[in-house]
């Protein structure tokens, strides 16, 4: 990216990163190379619930009208859900806690940031590796999906890319979060966050049944355009709407990208 373009003007690079930010995914491959039953261990949440929801529940409600004539089973509908579910709890869980420790007691960016890489680096590369297991996340719940016969469209294909979008909104936003934060006491607020978003960003139910003001408000959530553009996906119901969808989670992620880096160049560099 180059300080002429537009884009360039309002996001300056280094506030970006560099390539140098490969680096830092270096590093954290290198530190989880034999704890990956960690990274995993928050895939299986959303599993859960789409069997004991999708499918147990599911038998009990039917199927579900997604309009255009057409329904699809319950599971087809919550499935989508959970995997997008999954690449925010997968870019959520890396970009807070884990990145909590390294900044406030590990002191690892202060020996980063010793090296060539910059602050910027510093936030590129620990999204890019929250994202990353985000998208293991995604990876498998859709081949589990795939197993189950949950996808009932070949654009469902596409929803990978998708998670990785909402792992990139999720990881960006988490980091900038969690340089804010004092103490380990501070993380309550997350559950307090991502919990409502689970919840009440059409995971379970189609919008139209909720009351108008909580449409209003579940229109705001991040989770929801998520949850929309992977299920218009998976079921094949494509709109321009899907464009807006895409648009509010890249504008996310970047904006959480840039407070992240601005955050800790004043904390580190101070």
């Amino acid at each position: 990216m180059t300080s002429g373009t537009l884009v360039g003007r309002v996001i300056p690079p280094a506030a970006l990163g560099s390539r140098r930010s490969l680096r830092l995914v270096e590093r954290n491959l290198l530190v989880y190379r034999r704890a990956w039953v960690i990274i995993f261990s928050g895939f299986f949440e959303p599993l859960f619930y789409l069997f004991g929801v999708g499918v147990g529940i599911g038998v009990l409600v039917g199927d579900i009208a997604i309009g255009g004539g057409r329904a699809v089973s319950y599971a087809e509908f919550v499935a989508p859900a959970m995997l997008a579910a999954s690449a925010m709890n997968g870019a959520v869980y890396e970009s807070t806690i884990n990145i909590f420790f390294k900044l406030r007691w590990a002191k690892t960016y202060d020996a980063v940031l010793a090296t060539p890489l910059g602050p910027g680096d510093v936030a590129t590369g620990e999204i890019t590796w929250s994202l990353m297991r985000g998208a293991i996340y995604s990876a498998c719940f859709l081949a589990v999906m795939l197993a189950m016969g949950l996808m009932p469209s070949l654009w469902g294909l596409l929803a990978l890319p998708a998670a990785l979008l909402i792992g990139f909104a999720f990881a960006a936003v988490g980091m900038a979060a969690t340089t804010f934060m004092k103490s380990w006491q501070d993380f309550d607020l997350v559950s307090l966050v991502t919990l409502p978003l689970f919840l009440f960003s059409a995971t379970f139910y189609p919008m139209a049944v909720y009351p108008d003001w909580l449409q209003a408000v579940a229109r705001f959530s991040p989770l929801y355009h998520g949850t929309d553009l992977v299920r218009g996906l998976t079921l094949g119901v494509l709109d321009w709407s899907l464009l807006g969808h895409v648009a509010v989670l890249v504008a996310m992620g970047l904006v959480g990208a840039l407070v992240a880096s601005r955050r800790i160049e004043r904390l580190l560099l101070k």
